[in-house]
């Protein structure tokens, strides 16, 4: 293997704060690891630069940090590339060989710098699994392969050699488990560092449709599904999924991409692996045209889909992007995510009820494309009486159900003599905008607030 071109990654990150979406959190630091690959190209995990304001590599024989700049991140499959501009960095370097597809029981190497020490660590181990994983950065289910070698914080975005060559990135361990490891296929790795080369969307594309599983009998035959067919049965489509309509709620979707499926929602993955269908669409780009096979009233139904990227109502994590705010006569509003959820420690048992059934089970439709919390209510003359009513969703203003943050911003700048908004609890904040162009450059003044909405919302 070649472990000359492995190299530590030092970046400098400042996180959003979703608790005042104004202002980002204090910087931090944190290490990682990488390998240097045909190109001039340094790959690794999207984890450790993410939210970067500054990044540095380290060679193992150089005690030099040389500044490096991102060229690319796909967030989707964990996975950034880096150049170095100085010319010293690249001397005497020879670049890591991407390769393929390990096979199970193949011997491998986990090469990086994990925490506890400066110099190189290289643990051993094989190939147990291919097959779908979550990967914990995006929550995006996509194809992984599973090591049983260590992988440490520090040791994560460095490379995985089977023999010479590289056949994958570390991106993640196992809770609960001692020395299982989560690697990024090279398959992943062609097709991110392809798009960054031709320009094409870094996003991993889905189906973005809701399914369930067809091992029941009595379910097959409720559906009139042949014996000698196999499927899952489609039991939502989201406006603005791929499958939009093309696929329609109540169809079996019988096959993707020339793959047909199981009734346990699995397909024959390279005539090798049994897995699930995202690892099909893991080959292909934003834009790209897939066929499906459908059952649909009792007859086979051949189709094709443009995918696009996954979408869901409650965005999962997001990173390098400022989050989304408006706030008016002190009352601040947001879009539901995953990153405002994570504003409560352990989010998924002790945020709001309703916050998490639409995160876990909210999906969009043509009248709502995102919720809107009222995530706090600022103290000032305006909004006595209203200090109870921070974090709960926005159910009208002024009658109408804002399809996103956006749609209420027109809704609220739009009002006209009085201002109502209703939250799901049923409970009213009635606003004067007259009152509110009067105390707003005081509240924004008081709370250091530098203007009242997001640049993504400014006109």
């Amino acid at each position: 293997m070649n472990a000359e071109a492995v190299v530590r990654i030092y970046c400098t990150s400042q996180t959003p704060d979703y608790d005042a979406p104004w202002q980002a959190q204090t910087p931090s630091s944190s290490t990682g690891s990488g390998v240097v690959i045909h190109g001039r190209r340094i790959l690794t995990g999207a984890h450790v630069v993410a939210n970067a304001t500054f990044v540095q590599v380290q060679k193992i024989d150089d005690p030099t940090k040389y500044t490096a700049q991102v060229l690319g991140v796909c967030h989707d499959a964990d996975l950034a590339v880096l150049t170095v501009d100085d010319e010293r960095f690249h001397t005497g370097l020879t670049p890591a060989t991407l390769g393929g597809l390990p096979a199970l029981r193949d011997r491998v190497s986990v090469v990086g710098f994990p925490v506890g020490g400066q110099e190189v660590s290289v643990t051993e181990g094989i190939v147990s699994r291919i097959e779908v994983q979550r990967y914990s950065h995006s929550r995006r289910r996509l194809l992984a392969i599973t090591v049983d070698a260590a992988i440490n914080s520090g040791n994560s975005g460095g490379p995985v050699f089977a023999g010479d060559e590289v056949v994958g990135i570390a991106f993640q361990s196992l809770r609960d488990a001692e020395n299982i490891g989560e690697v990024v296929p090279t398959v992943l790795i062609q097709r991110f560092l392809r798009s960054v080369a031709e320009g094409k969307p870094v996003d991993v594309p889905s189906l973005s449709v809701r399914v369930q599983d067809l091992e029941s009998p009595t379910l097959r035959q409720s559906l009139g599904l042949p014996a000698e067919h196999s499927g899952v049965l489609v039991v939502a489509v989201p406006t603005g999924s791929s499958g939009e309509g093309v696929i329609e709620e109540g169809d079996v979707l019988m096959a993707v991409d020339g793959h047909d499926i199981a009734n346990n929602g699995t397909v024959r993955y390279l005539g090798r692996f049994r897995t699930e269908v995202p690892a099909l669409l893991g080959h292909h780009f934003v834009g790209d045209v897939v066929s499906v096979r459908l059952w649909r009233d009792g007859t086979v139904v051949d189709a094709q889909v443009t995918l696009r990227p996954f979408i869901t109502l409650a965005p999962r994590n997001r990173y390098d992007v400022q989050p989304r705010y408006f706030v008016y006569g002190g009352l601040v509003f947001q879009p539901l995510s995953r990153d405002f959820l994570a504003t409560w420690r352990e989010w998924w048992k002790n945020a709001p009820s309703e916050f998490l059934f639409q995160y876990w089970a909210g999906m969009p439709s043509p009248d709502c494309d995102e919720r809107v919390v009222l995530s706090q209510v600022l103290a000032d003359e305006l909004t006595v009486g209203y200090s109870k009513r921070n974090n709960e969703l926005v159910a009208t203003v002024n009658g109408v159900a804002p399809r996103n943050l956006a749609h209420l911003v027109d809704l609220i700048e739009g009002a006209e003599g009085k201002l109502e908004i209703r939250t799901t609890w049923g409970f009213l904040v009635v606003l004067d905008p007259a009152d509110v162009a009067r105390r707003q450059p005081h509240i924004l003044a008081r709370y250091r607030i530098p203007q009242d909405r997001s640049d993504q919302l400014l006109p």
